[in-house]
């Protein structure tokens, strides 16, 4: 395989770590807002640390960084701490694997935006295999014991959740791949570490000045959780710069896809940690929506 594919398989690991941290803080005592605070208030210092030892090592300067390359870093960071959020509140109200599924419409929304913002065009066949992910939604629409149908499957608050978390994601991948294609450089690990340190360095002093606001003593708390905050930390910093070093590779559209592997890490989190049911109308839906991924993969 591909190496981008290496790197992106690994960033699904972290990320499906994180989201198992971030669970554990958001059913403690922080909020919304204090759980996703804490990924990058314990990654952003060792990113930053880790991106000066590179170019000390490597006796490399700063690449400059024009006005282009901030609107995209600035555009994806906002818009990832606000996805973020979605996916922590969705926490209170599907079950884990669900959960990350609704986010996973990021791949769908991805290839979209990908042709929006940096023409990238998606072909036929690729739409086709879209499609068969929509119809997999379709069957997660609704929750365990309701009794929803039509469009209410996908109108209820924890699609809207999981579909908002998917769109905000699908910006910021696109984002982020534009933000690391105005560094001038020919490194794909500088251009990565670049725009990954600029991003949570805004994403930490914006997070800590809502915070300051509107939660006071939040900070705080997330400071006291520290023991377990400080590993989402880790498996943030992990997981953002795999996915970083793969958008400077490959398509935002390609790497998102193959990232789906995390549906199959989260249904397995569910199962053996959670220890959370999951419905034969749910495994239907993750199975319809990874062979879609799958799919997508082949015809792209």
């Amino acid at each position: 395989m591909e190496l981008w594919i290496w790197i992106t398989l690994a960033a699904a690991a972290f990320q499906t770590l994180r989201f198992t941290l971030q669970k554990v803080l958001r059913a403690g005592t922080l909020s919304t807002f204090g759980a996703t605070f804490a990924r990058f208030a314990y990654s952003a210092p060792l990113i930053a640390a880790g991106l000066a030892g590179y170019l000390w090592a490597g006796a490399q300067a700063l690449p400059p960084l024009g006005a282009a390359f901030w609107a995209y870093a600035l555009a994806g960071g906002a818009a990832q701490v606000l996805a973020t959020a979605c996916v922590v509140a969705l926490f209170g109200a599907r079950n884990f694997a669900v959960g990350i599924t609704f986010k996973k419409t990021e791949v769908v929304q991805t290839a979209l935006m990908g042709f929006v913002l940096l023409g990238e065009a998606v072909s036929a066949p690729a739409l086709g295999a879209i499609a068969l992910g929509l119809v997999g939604v379709w069957l997660l629409g609704a929750a365990p014991g309701e009794a929803l149908r039509g469009l209410a499957r996908v109108t209820n608050r924890a699609a809207g959740l999981g579909l908002g978390a998917g769109f905000l994601f699908a910006i910021s991948a696109v984002c982020y791949r534009g933000a690391s294609l105005e560094v001038a450089s020919e490194d794909p690990l500088l251009r990565a570490g670049v725009t990954l340190a600029a991003v949570t360095a805004a994403q930490m002093a914006g997070l800590a000045l809502w915070l300051w606001l509107r939660e006071p003593g939040e900070i705080a708390r997330v400071w006291a959780a520290r023991r377990v905050a400080l590993w989402v930390g880790l498996a943030s910093m992990g997981g953002s710069f795999c996915w970083f070093l793969a958008f400077t590779l490959q398509t935002a559209a390609l790497v998102k896809a193959v990232g789906q592997i995390e549906l199959l890490m989260s249904l397995a989190v569910t199962v053996l940690v959670f220890r959370e049911p999951v419905s034969r109308a749910e495994l239907a839906g993750i199975a319809l929506l990874s062979a879609s991924v799958v799919a997508l993969v082949l015809v792209t």
